[in-house]
């Protein structure tokens, strides 16, 4: 009769199945890389990059927390962390990074709702005047031609 050992949970906080897109860079540096998380706390995340990374290593993670984790609005944090482990993948090219997070620095959203509404606008004014001159050209050809 075998029986599976009991295992000592270390977590100290509830991890989420969540796949968010997340922009990670060692600290201090300028170079950035993406990745997507497998599971995510407050305390802490596993995520799969293409970025070389080592245990042991200061890096940041920015990603938009989920608001499952912040009971309240989902918002744009920077997260500065550790690697703890980095696992090989079996096949492909990502790495599993797991990463505990120290500090948090809630970012701006990088453009409010209106601007982007107004951008649109301008932008589609463009479109829509393009349009025009396109058909007053046709309609141009049509008077010459008869």
């Amino acid at each position: 009769m075998s029986t599976t050992p009991d295992r000592l949970e270390r977590r100290c906080g509830q991890r989420f199945d969540l796949q968010v897109p997340v922009s990670v860079r060692l600290s201090g540096s300028q170079h950035e890389s993406s990745g997507f998380t497998q599971d995510l706390s407050a305390r802490g995340a596993f995520f799969y990059t293409d970025f070389p990374l080592a245990p042991g290593e200061a890096i940041e993670v920015t990603l938009v927390m989920p608001s499952v984790i912040t009971l309240g609005n989902s918002m744009r944090v920077r997260c500065q962390g550790t690697v703890l482990r980095v696992a090989q993948p079996s096949a492909g090219t990502r790495l599993g990074v797991a990463v505990h997070f120290s500090g948090y620095e809630y970012l701006a959203e990088p453009a409010a709702a209106e601007e982007v509404r107004d951008s649109f606008e301008r932008i589609s004014s463009l479109h829509e005047h393009a349009e025009e001159e396109e058909q007053e050209e046709v309609r141009e050809d049509r008077r010459i031609a008869s």
